[in-house]
């Protein structure tokens, strides 16, 4: 499953350029050694938020898991991811609801403090920040990381899904024109495909086929007067 949350957050990178890329491109600073270094610290504090973010939705995945609905937690999540896949942009509007408007615009004051500092700390923190904006894509990706019922499995897919999105957000820092990605913006039309794809196969995993890889065999364990599913992976 990792390989999916890279892929997603690389064509989720076209899709982070219009909001993102102001933030990219304001990275780097004024000395030229540290440039591109600069950027690289940016990115993986980016990529740690997602990190904890998926540490944090994997143990709720696992808190679940643990209550005996393993198997409907893997295909609610999987539903869920094929709705959100048809409309992941109109997820963004949750930064419009008034509990969380205050909380986005205090994230945005910060990253302009961040930006100004200019120390190669504060990339690292403009990272870190960045990765809590509120992002389509991004809640695709956590639902995913909860369906996995593992911390560490969604730590592991988070990290992973930040990466993917460096190879097109470096690119767009380097060349320093947003206009050049725009023009290719029509790989967006790639990603409702690429979220029917993930959403099916956690569907298929949740049905405990006994098919390794895909949909691991689920053995109940009986724990007193509970019972608990618990992937068997051979």
């Amino acid at each position: 499953m990792i390989w999916t949350a890279f892929l997603l957050g690389f064509l989720g990178s076209f899709h982070c350029v219009g909001m993102c890329g102001p933030i990219a491109l304001a990275v780097g600073g004024a000395n030229k050694q540290r440039f591109l270094g600069n950027k690289v610290i940016y990115h993986i504090g980016r990529s740690l938020t997602y990190a904890l973010l998926g540490l944090i939705v994997g143990s709720l995945g696992f808190s679940l898991a643990l209550a005996g609905i393993q198997q409907g937690i893997s295909i609610a999540m999987g539903v869920l991811i094929l709705i959100m896949a048809l409309s992941f942009k109109k997820s963004e509007k949750v930064s419009t609801i008034p509990v969380f408007s205050a909380f986005f615009c205090w994230i945005k004051r910060m990253l302009g403090q961040s930006l100004k500092s200019g120390r190669p700390s504060s990339y690292f923190l403009t990272g870190i920040l960045n990765g809590l904006l509120p992002c389509g894509m991004v809640y695709m990706a956590l639902v995913a990381a909860i369906g996995l019922q593992s911390p560490w499995l969604g730590a592991q897919y988070m990290f992973f899904f930040g990466i993917g999105t460096v190879p097109v957000l470096l690119m767009l820092m380097i060349s320093g024109s947003i206009l050049q990605f725009q023009k290719k913006l029509k790989l967006q039309s790639l990603i409702p495909y690429l979220g029917i794809v993930i959403g099916v196969l956690f569907i298929f995993r949740g049905l405990g086929l006994g098919i390794h890889g895909f949909s691991p065999e689920l053995q109940v364990f009986n724990y007193g007067s509970q019972r608990v599913e618990i992937t068997i992976c051979r």
